[in-house]
Order: C-alpha cells, then sequence, then structure tokens
C-alpha cells in the first residue's frame, strides 16, 4: 500500500508547467497555488494585471490536488445556523454562492477545456440513526421553505435500492446539482490555464516576509524578492505564521483518505448507483466515492489532528469500508494518504484585509467549489470588478486560546466522538 495521495500518482503534474523564476515585480503577487489563489490569478489576469503566483511546493502542493473531488451544495456552517447568525437576506447571498460555486466550476472546465471526469453526480448525505433521519428531513424541508431548493427525502429499503447498496444507513437526502471530478487532473488544468493566460507560477518559493513598500510591498521568496502592488494570501488549511492575525483565524485540520483497487464495475454500480459522491451525516463523517476507473474511495476525519500515522489510519478506514460494505471487507487497498483542510471558529470561509493584503480561506472541506469560488471573489475584489463581497462583510472571529497551536483539538476531537455516539 502505497503512503502518498492516488490522485497525483494517477495523474503526476504535467511536465513543464509552474518552476518559473520570480521577475523583479508584478502588480499582484499570489501566494498560494491552490484553488483558491489560481482562481484568484485567473480573475485577475483578465483584467490585464501581471500576476505571480508562488508556492512554498510546488503546483497544488496542498489539498487541492488529493481531496476527496467532490462539489456539493451549501457551505460547513448549516443554512439555518447561517441565518440565525446574518439574516435571512445574507444568508440567502452565501447559500447562493454556494450553489454558484459549483456552476463555477463547471463554467471553468468548459472554457478552458479541462478533462478532470467531471459530471454532475448529484450526492447524498445518509443517516445511520433515526435522530439523523429526522435531522436530514428537517433540514430537507427548512431548504425548500426559506431557499426554494428541492431535494429528495429516501428512507427505508428504496435506500439500499436507489442510492448505496448497504445496510448501514436508513435515509438519504439527495443532492440533485453536486457533482464530482479527478482533483489533480482539474487543479493542473486550471495552473495550466492560468499560465497560459500570461500569469507566472513560482513554485518551490517559501514567502518569508510581506513588508509594506511606497504604495505596494516587498515579498520575500526563497528565490528572490518580488515588488508587488497587491498581495493576496490563499493558504487555507496550509496557512503559516507569515501573518499572525491570519494564522489565528483558521485551525488545519486532517482529512485522511484510502482508495481500494478497481472494483468489478457491474459491483461498483450496484454499490453506489451513477456515482453519487456520499457522506455521513455525522461530526466526524466519512465521504466516500467511486473515482473514475471504479476504486472506491474513502475518507474521513478520525481525528481532528493532522499527524495521525498513516498506515493506523488506513486500518480504520478499511474497517468502516467493511461496515458500509460487507462484500469489501477483504478489498485490497492501493493507496493511503491525508492532507489538511481549514477551518474557521464560525465555520464560515472568509475574505479580508490584513495590513492591505487580501486574503480567502476557511472552507471547512467544501473547497473544490467554495474555495474556486472564494478566489475569483477575491480577484474581482482586487481589480476593483466588485466593490463587496458578503465574505467580506462579515467579522472573522478568532479566540484567545489560539495563537499558532492547536492545542485544544484533542478535547474537541473527544467531545464529537461522545456526540455522535448518542446520536446529537
Amino acid at each position: 500500500m502505497l503512503t502518498q495521495p492516488f490522485w497525483t500518482d494517477d495523474f503526476p503534474k504535467p511536465a513543464g508547467l509552474g518552476g518559473r523564476t520570480p521577475p523583479a515585480a508584478a502588480d499582484v503577487v499570489v501566494i498560494g497555488a491552490g484553488y483558491t489563489g489560481l482562481s484568484a490569478a485567473r480573475q485577475i489576469v483578465e483584467s490585464g494585471a501581471s500576476v505571480v503566483v508562488v508556492d512554498a511546493g510546488p503546483v497544488g502542493a496542498g489539498a487541492s490536488t488529493i481531496n476527496g473531488g467532490m462539489t456539493t451544495k451549501g457551505l460547513k456552517a448549516t443554512n439555518r445556523d447561517m441565518f440565525k447568525m446574518y439574516g435571512a437576506e445574507k444568508g440567502r447571498a452565501f447559500w447562493e454562492a454556494s450553489v454558484a460555486a459549483i456552476d463555477l466550476v463547471e463554467t471553468i472546465i468548459k472554457e478552458e477545456g479541462i478533462d478532470c471526469s467531471f459530471g454532475r453526480y448529484q450526492a447524498a448525505g445518509l443517516a445511520m440513526s433515526g435522530r439523523a433521519a429526522r435531522n436530514l428531513q428537517s433540514a430537507a424541508e427548512w431548504d425548500r421553505t426559506n431557499l426554494g431548493f428541492d431535494s429528495e427525502f429516501i428512507e427505508g429499503s428504496d435506500v439500499r435500492n436507489r442510492v448505496v447498496d448497504s445496510a448501514s444507513f436508513v435515509a438519504a437526502r439527495v443532492d440533485p446539482i453536486a457533482g464530482g471530478l479527478h482533483p489533480a487532473r482539474y487543479l493542473y488544468g486550471l495552473a495550466g490555464a492560468v499560465e497560459r493566460s500570461g500569469a507566472t507560477l513560482v513554485e518551490h518559493a517559501p514567502v518569508t516576509a510581506i513588508t509594506r513598500s511606497g504604495d505596494g510591498y516587498r515579498v520575500t521568496t526563497g528565490s528572490g524578492v518580488i515588488r508587488a502592488g497587491q498581495v493576496v494570501v490563499a493558504t487555507n488549511g496550509y496557512t503559516g505564521p507569515l501573518l499572525p492575525r491570519l494564522r489565528r483565524g483558521v485551525i488545519p485540520i486532517g482529512s485522511y483518505i484510502v482508495v481500494t483497487e478497481p472494483l468489478d464495475a457491474g459491483l461498483a454500480e450496484r454499490l453506489i448507483p451513477g456515482g453519487r459522491m456520499l457522506w455521513t451525516a455525522k461530526r466526524f463523517l466519512n465521504y466516500f466515492r467511486l473515482t473514475p476507473d471504479n476504486r472506491l474511495l474513502m475518507g474521513g476525519r478520525n481525528n481532528l489532528s493532522t499527524d495521525l500515522d498513516l498506515h493506523a489510519s488506513a486500518d480504520i478506514q478499511r474497517a468502516t469500508i467493511g461496515q458500509f460494505f460487507p462484500e469489501l471487507a477483504d478489498v485490497r487497498l492501493t493507496h493511503t494518504w491525508s492532507g489538511k483542510l481549514g477551518v474557521t471558529f464560525d465555520l464560515m470561509p472568509h475574505i479580508g484585509r490584513i495590513d492591505g493584503v487580501w486574503y480567502g480561506l476557511g472552507y471547512g472541506g467544501h473547497g473544490v467549489a467554495v474555495g474556486t469560488y472564494i478566489g475569483a471573489e477575491v480577484g474581482k475584489l482586487v481589480t476593483g470588478a466588485i466593490e463587496s463581497s458578503p465574505f467580506l462583510e462579515i467579522d472573522h472571529p478568532t479566540r484567545w486560546y489560539y495563537r499558532n497551536r492547536t492545542w485544544f483539538l484533542p478535547y474537541g476531537a473527544w467531545m464529537f466522538r461522545f456526540l455522535d455516539a448518542i446520536g446529537r
């Protein structure tokens, strides 16, 4: 079993992509060559500005090439909670942004000709208890009443016949607009499009300082200093100490994934008809799907930490596969890996500025679509194409007890396990 991501093993970074020497100056420097940074760069270049995208590693070195590859509705915060926190008008704006984010991914793929197995395969939240089923049904009814969004609630034997062939689930809520893709192919396709548009992609150039210089900035990297008119930080779960105030506003959370060997096509279709994107309605959720070559991908947050042993994590995921699909209990796992997602204290994505430096982050596991969307929003703000965004207009909370050490995560993990155990 390989301890490396399946997606980049299946589709490595294309030769010749990125790796250039940085120019001495650019209108905008974007830090982070993932979905957010590349989407921002794509938007900014369209305005005619010069852009340099720098990354501490290779293009797509963070979670953008190695996640579950799902584009699903909503944000990490529930729609109901967003209405409570921000009111109906802004809550609806956030919901509409999450839907527009899926559309944007599809538009980019079509416009740039990216071959990444994208499809509107639908998705489903799965309930493993009566309480979870009632919660799913209540959320579906709330969304229909308040947002006009129709989703299908399925329970009983129909779950096994129509959604997922597993005895583990008693109900499902089907999201008709969701999709899936090959994340490495999407990321590298997006990077190639950005590079062709005239942006410079600089790899293995960690940024060590951003300092004011006249009306602009000096961005000090491992490959030299770049003078920039504006700077965008797009590092999400990989945000470091470069801007301490920003680091305090995002928590890196570990997510762990395995894939099986390719399954017989008939078996794969029987287990997950239509290849839907699936997730369990729990705090310590599992998300799973079929890859384009019919492997079962199983992901989850067995612990909130980012440094679990990958073989131990694979053992946990193997047990979950056997629980959901007994016929796959002995299936061979070929890859095990992990990545970091970025979670904020209010479970919301945020756009903001610190000492004039723009940032966008905090997707809580919805980064494929929402990260792409937030990047485009930041790009529009930088160029003046828009004057504001709902994600810029809300406070970005921090906590007094968090600066640079996530010492509190084990306590949070214990609480989540307890709440899952009692069905709350």
